[in-house]
């Protein structure tokens, strides 16, 4: 794991998976060094990733107070138990929706949950975060969050993309990506993520992305994307083209042949 640090509060914690055909997906959690220190999500449900060996060299686990979990999917809730046994004071942020699928796994323990809502508010001692439905998601439980001292906004798998090469997907800065892979990237990803984005209300939609305006963050945080300071205007204009977007379509059955028969070794029959 790769780790980048945002100024002297946030740490990112950059994982990645390669997507054939399509690129290379970052798969951030970050850490929150607040007066009660937040961890946000806890990386890939996948063995031997070493998301608490790298979390151990930017906070003791102790310490972790909140582990603000933006939705219960397996690419964000790797650690989750493992870390709720080395954090004895942390209690877990999400949804009621959230608890909820992820009792279907494993069930959280009630006394370690802290449920909040989209436009509530979490204070953490030196800082509030506020509580926000990222315009683009692909979970009902998804909840993102401003941080109002340090700037940042943490966007849950809005304005992710794909990267065409792994050293892009694992940097510290989104302005190393040039332009028009950053563009076809977020839209392909809004629309492989988000796919719901083609059929609903067209002005409710750009609504919603109005509270982001208003925020106007120094820096956007994605869990599928290297950290993007300054970039606010260009993210939001991607927002409201997407709707416009090609749908994205999956390979096929016959495409998966065609993938596997190529892996066969030469001579094979």
């Amino acid at each position: 794991m790769e780790i980048h640090r945002i100024g002297s509060d946030v740490s990112v914690l950059n994982d990645q998976l390669p997507i054939p055909g399509i690129g290379f997906l970052a798969i951030n959690a970050f850490v929150l060094q607040a007066t009660e220190p937040v961890v946000v999500d806890t990386g890939l449900s996948l063995p031997d990733r070493g998301f608490l060996t790298a979390l151990g060299t930017v906070i003791d686990p102790r310490d972790v107070r909140w582990i603000w979990l933006t939705h219960p999917d397996r690419d964000h809730t790797g650690a989750l138990f493992d870390l709720l046994d080395l954090a004895p004071r942390a209690k877990v942020v999400t949804t009621f929706i959230g608890a909820g699928i992820m009792s279907t796994e494993r069930p959280l323990p009630m006394d370690r949950v802290y449920l909040l809502n989209p436009g509530q508010s979490l204070d953490v001692g030196d800082r509030t975060l506020r509580a926000f439905r990222p315009p683009l998601f692909d979970s009902p439980a998804t909840v993102g969050f401003y941080d109002d001292k340090s700037g940042v906004c943490f966007s849950s798998d809005c304005f992710g993309a794909p990267m065409p090469t792994s050293e892009l997907a694992g940097g510290s800065e989104v302005r190393d990506v040039p332009r028009d892979d950053l563009r076809a990237g977020q839209l392909l990803w809004a629309t492989l993520d988000s796919p719901w984005i083609h059929s609903v209300d067209q002005d409710r939609y750009l609504g919603t992305v109005d509270p982001i305006r208003a925020m106007d963050p120094a820096v956007i945080l994605s869990t599928h994307l290297p950290p993007a300071a300054g970039q606010t205007a260009e993210f939001l204009d991607m927002l409201t083209v997407a709707p416009g977007s090609d749908p994205f379509v999956g390979p096929d059955q016959h495409a998966l042949e065609q993938m596997l028969a190529s892996f066969e070794p030469a001579g094979s029959a």
